[in-house]
């Protein structure tokens, strides 16, 4: 019999108790061994299944090189994206020029890079304000039965009106209002991401809408309820908690979707100015080129579509990870 009387830790205490069981009684003392192991970060299980799928690692890395590339690459290529080289006008590849310059001789390098950082910028903030909207409304269009039906209106009446059109007016009304605020650079960004943002909420909610529906009738929900917890602490404290999986998941793919509509915006010529180059911009400027110098609208291109592929696979990745019935 082990003696336990002295012993204040409750770790040891619970590792001389295993122990001792495991001697007597090898079932019990496995179950109770098990029982006092510390509990494993679900995180860690998240981890172990996204490694299984191979293009959700890959895009990862992926994204992860453009990312670094366009963020810090600046740093180390010292070329300025608008500083013209009179001496090497639609100049192809080489030791001083790695992707070749433009009509106008600027290194498309460097232009490459810029305009990165300002298409993964337009991303990021055009998916936080899908993101935040569509949970918004999706949370309380769960929880609350009254508000079900007139947000779940309106999302059907956002999902029927055609998006490309709707951008296009919204940048044609509002443009110039917000250049004189925020100047041309600024307000055309904030312009750009809003817009994105305004028209591609919808899908989020519904999914979110769903989670909802089916948490608010679990049991640690309807006790929060029976003890008088208000509505806003359960939301806070029990349903967000456990909607974040899908909403990670949206918020992957939406990164995608805006960048693929701001490249079209700029490549319709509504997007940003010249001097302010995304890659869709790159494309707009080089289709009058396109047959005698491809590089102008090959770089970009492949840029964004590495971009957009490789966030789509960590979004496919993360759903399978972040889903309990496929982890293995």
């Amino acid at each position: 019999m082990t003696d336990l009387s002295g012993s204040k830790d409750p770790k040891a205490v619970a590792e001389a108790l295993a122990a001792a069981t495991l001697a007597a009684d090898p079932v019990a003392g496995a179950e109770l061994t098990a029982f006092a192991a510390p509990s494993r970060n679900q995180w860690w299980d998240v981890w172990d299944q996204f490694k299984v799928h191979k293009g959700a690692l890959t895009g990862a890395a992926v994204f992860f090189i453009i990312f670094v590339g366009v963020v810090f690459g600046p740093y180390v290529w010292r070329i300025s994206p608008t500083y013209i080289d009179f001496m090497a006008m639609s100049a192809g590849p080489s030791w001083s020029h790695p992707f070749g310059t433009d009509p106008l001789g600027r290194d498309l390098l460097a232009r490459m890079m810029s305009g990165g950082r300002i298409s993964i910028a337009v991303g990021m903030t055009a998916m936080i304000i899908s993101i935040f909207l569509g949970t918004l409304v999706g949370v309380v269009a769960g929880f609350f039965r009254k508000l079900d039906g007139p947000l779940m209106r309106l999302t059907d009446l956002f999902l029927a009106l055609p998006v490309l059109p709707l951008l296009l007016v919204m940048v044609m009304l509002f443009r110039q209002a917000l250049a004189n605020v925020l100047g041309v650079n600024m307000g055309i960004f904030v312009l750009i991401v809003s817009a994105i943002g305004v028209t591609s909420w919808m899908r989020t909610a519904r999914i979110v809408r769903g989670e909802v529906l089916a948490l608010k009738e679990r049991e640690f929900v309807l006790a929060s309820r029976s003890i008088g917890t208000p509505p806003r602490r359960i939301i806070m404290r029990h349903v967000l908690p456990n909607v974040m999986s899908p909403i990670m998941v949206s918020a992957t793919l939406g990164i995608a979707t805006a960048i693929i509509t701001e490249s079209v915006l700029s490549f319709l010529g509504l997007g940003f100015p010249p001097d302010f180059p995304t890659w869709g911009r790159l494309l707009y400027d080089g289709i009058e080129y396109m047959q005698d110098y491809p590089e102008l609208v090959l770089w970009p291109g492949i840029a964004i579509s590495l971009t957009v592929l490789s966030v789509n696979y960590i979004g496919d990745g993360l759903r399978d990870a972040l889903d309990p019935r496929l982890r293995r």
